[in-house]
């Protein structure tokens, strides 16, 4: 009875202990479940307040484009026609006749200074010059080719640009130019030596002789500073040229200068580019010296995404400018390695994938992608044409952002204050309100919303680092050696002065770029869009294949003509 008794109590605690133990399981469920539905319920409403906040944005954009419009009018000043063939030609082939004595180089040189000085009234371009100098060294250039003492083979392979006139940003150092970088504080500086960059395509025989206009600090997509003014657009004088490079695809885009360089950490060699319808190149990282620019990288991070690159209305310039300006690490891009097209695999992509506060796509650049993709196609016939939609890139403006933070201690009010002290921009910012600030309106802003960005070492820059690796390795996967990615330069064509206060984020289409360390091209697309203001794309292959990218740009300039030249009513 006594065994029978126990038996009994020990079946109904076994049973008890079931009973409670499928009761608690069953509360953990439901509250495991409770809890995944109030996520996703949570994600459900982020994302519709995300896709109603990205609507607003739309047309609230497209209200200022057309406030825009009625203020400016349709079209701009007309350019001045280009007369002398000299203007028209390749930095390459001028060079070349220059070596074979069809050309001297003061003819060169006097008809690029011409051409400044009757389209930089209306464009402002160039912000500063060494015209008598100039003349100066292209009549030594002249001089020595008639010599003899060097053959035309030799003078090309030690000179490949003898006597051809360069220019560059307010922010490359040529010695004895100002050396502002837009900034009030430093408009009496000038450089005392050239930057690495800029000394080594002097060694090759160029002649650096304008120097042209950019934003405050580099740090803006439109070239406009309290130092030099405002610069405008060749094709459309009511509509930007970009920046920080933005003087000097301007200079390029009227044919007033045959090459320059440009930098670019954020696509300021690449938007410049592609408003003012030429080529730009941004290298590999850390292919081309950094050294003599001003503001310098703060850390290595940085400077990895900073890079000195060429810009030209020909694409044949570009190869051997960045042969020249790679200097002895020229032989890692493998850059006389022949590149069949028809080997080559392309992939290319749309948008973003509907990044947050950036514009959506203009109709003219999805038709010219359309047209490039056609004739790849049709004509160049390669392995493979395939679209590809890389999600990550709809948080570029964010991933970009944090991976510019870093722990030097400086922030963007020191680089307003000249690295020697760090501005008030709040107490600018009421100054600017009443014309007595000596800084920018954007540039204050960009102070201002530094200080709420993402905070080097947070959990959020650690976030942000892992997924731009996370996309720069299923990048290398995707294009491997032999792979190259076509990409909008920007959503929009060349916007109105003033209107990317209101757009300030489209500039993540290039800014990716930059943080992954990737080799691009901007490549314009020959005619005018509907706007009648240049279309183009960028071309991104993986680290140091920039030849592919260039390979790329001249089979494009081949198809849709490159440059046009801005000559019409615009």
């Amino acid at each position: 009875m006594t065994e029978t008794n126990a038996f009994n109590n020990d079946e109904k605690s076994k049973r008890s202990r079931r009973h409670s133990s499928r009761r608690h399981s069953s509360s953990s469920t439901i509250s495991s479940g409770s809890k995944s539905g109030r996520r996703q319920r949570a994600h459900k409403r982020c994302s519709i307040s995300a896709f109603i906040g990205q609507l607003f944005f739309n047309f609230i954009s497209k209200i200022i484009r057309l406030v825009f419009q009625l203020i400016y009018g349709v079209k701009g000043e007309t350019m001045p026609a280009i007369t002398d063939p000299i203007l028209l030609e390749s930095a390459t082939s001028l060079a070349r006749k220059i070596r074979k004595q069809e050309l001297t180089s003061v003819q060169v040189v006097e008809a690029f200074i011409c051409r400044i000085k009757e389209v930089n009234p209306k464009l402002n371009c160039c912000v500063d010059n060494r015209f008598d100098d100039a003349l100066k060294d292209a009549a030594e250039a002249d001089k020595l080719i008639k010599s003899g003492t060097h053959t035309e083979e030799e003078l090309e392979k030690t000179k490949p640009y003898l006597g051809v006139p360069i220019s560059t940003k307010d922010c490359i150092a040529v010695k004895g130019l100002l050396h502002t970088a837009g900034l009030y504080a430093r408009k009496d500086v000038h450089a005392t030596e050239d930057a690495t960059a800029m000394a080594l395509m002097r060694q090759a025989g160029a002649i650096p002789f304008a120097l042209t206009n950019i934003s405050e600090v580099c740090m803006w997509w439109e070239s406009n500073n309290v130092v030099h003014g405002r610069t405008s657009n060749a094709y459309d004088s009511n509509r930007i040229v970009g920046g920080s490079s933005g003087g000097e695809g301007c200079i390029q885009s009227a044919a007033a200068s045959p090459f320059g360089l440009g930098s670019d950490i954020g696509g300021s060699i690449r938007m410049p580019a592609f408003f003012n319808g030429i080529f730009g190149h941004k290298p590999s990282k850390l292919i081309v010296s950094n050294k003599g620019q001003f503001p310098m990288p703060f850390s290595d991070e940085q400077n990895s995404f900073l890079g000195i690159g060429p810009m030209s209305r020909f694409a044949e310039d570009l190869k051997p400018m960045l042969r020249i300006i790679a200097g002895e690490k020229a032989k890692e891009l493998r850059l006389d390695e022949p590149v069949d097209l028809q080997k080559v695999r392309f992939f290319y992509q749309e948008s973003d994938g509907g990044g947050r506060l950036v514009s959506p796509v203009d109709a003219d650049l999805l038709a010219g992608m359309q047209r490039t993709v056609q004739h790849l196609r049709q004509k160049v016939k390669p392995v493979s044409v395939e679209k590809v939609q890389l999600e990550q890139f709809r948080q570029s403006t964010i991933i970009w952002f944090a991976n510019m933070k870093d722990d030097s201690g400086y922030t963007f009010a020191h680089q307003l204050g000249d690295l020697k002290v760090s501005i008030n921009p709040y107490v600018e910012l009421v100054k600017w309100i009443f014309g007595a600030s000596k800084h920018t309106f954007i540039g204050l802003l960009t102070a201002i919303m530094d200080k709420t960005q993402v905070q080097y070492g947070s959990s959020k820059y650690k976030h942000m680092v892992q997924k731009r690796d996370e996309l720069r390795a299923e990048m290398q996967e995707l294009l491997g050696e032999d792979g190259v990615l076509l990409y909008p330069t920007h959503p929009t064509v060349a916007p109105y002065h003033n209107e990317p206060i209101f757009r300030p984020i489209n500039f993540s289409y290039t800014g990716i770029v930059n943080v992954l360390g990737f080799p691009a091209t901007a490549v314009p697309l020959g005619q005018l869009g509907s706007e009648g203001v240049p279309l183009g794309l960028q071309v991104i292959a993986n680290f140091n294949n920039d030849r592919l990218c260039l390979a790329v740009a001249e089979e494009l300039e081949r198809a849709f003509g490159g440059w046009a030249r801005p000559e019409v009513k615009v």
